[in-house]
């Protein structure tokens, strides 16, 4: 009995875990996924509305990028979208990890772009 009962313990433990990591990455990759349709249909923007779109977008989806994280730039016909940000993420009661993510977006356009 009471070796079911620790195994239902790590069970919940790993589970827990395995829930607060997906959470993280499913924001992560939302908020990634929105930032490359932000510069793929932004090209009538500059690249300080961009940035004031995309740090918009990180603070939806609850994510600590500050202005001072984020570059944003246009080389010919791509907008490219680098940042970073370190989340920290409960794995048990009691136990929270940082784990770091990583923003890179290149996005490629033939319409004229705003400078």
């Amino acid at each position: 009995m009471i070796k079911l009962l620790l195994k239902l313990i790590v069970v919940a433990l790993v589970a827990n875990a395995a829930w607060h990591v997906m959470t993280a990455y499913t924001s992560h990759y939302k908020f990634k996924d929105s930032v490359q349709q932000t510069t793929q249909f932004g090209n009538d923007k500059s690249v300080e509305q961009l940035k004031t779109r995309i740090l918009a977008l990180a603070a939806d989806y609850d994510l600590p990028i500050g202005e001072d994280d984020l570059s944003v730039r246009r080389e010919g016909t791509h907008t490219i979208v680098d940042t970073s940000y370190s989340k920290s993420i409960d794995l048990a009661p009691g136990f929270s990890q940082p784990w770091r993510f990583e923003v890179h977006v290149d996005t490629f356009s033939e319409a004229p772009m705003a400078r």
